[in-house]
């Protein structure tokens, strides 16, 4: 009886020991080291929605943005920059910072080649 007691313990100590070693190891990044560089949190990050593409459903995806801000930024296409929002009275400068990282406003390739 005490040897399968022993043994008993021997077993769930066998179990045990691996699994809490296994929980306290850091996860291993699958990334190879050469991947590692300062930018790659950019290759995760959202694609900017294009002001003078995106549709209105697009456009309302941005922090803090109303139906009736979507429709000012649809009605007054195209925009060459970002500052032209304020410009154009479509955003307030501080609307603007908060969506700015956020946005683009660089013209299609197809339109900007057309003469």
């Amino acid at each position: 009886m005490i040897r399968t007691k022993h043994v008993l313990w021997v077993v769930a100590l066998g179990l045990v020991i691996p699994l809490a070693a296994l929980a306290n190891q850091t996860p291993q990044s699958t990334t190879p080291p050469a991947a590692h560089h300062k930018h790659s949190s950019k290759s995760h990050a959202a694609p900017k929605v294009n002001l003078n593409t995106a549709s209105k459903e697009q456009i309302m995806t941005l922090p803090g943005m109303t139906d009736d801000a979507a429709d000012k930024i649809i009605a007054g296409r195209p925009f060459k920059s970002k500052e032209e929002l304020v410009q154009k009275n479509i955003m307030s400068k501080d609307e603007l910072k908060k969506v700015e990282a956020k946005i683009t406003t660089s013209m299609p390739k197809e339109a900007s080649t057309k003469k």
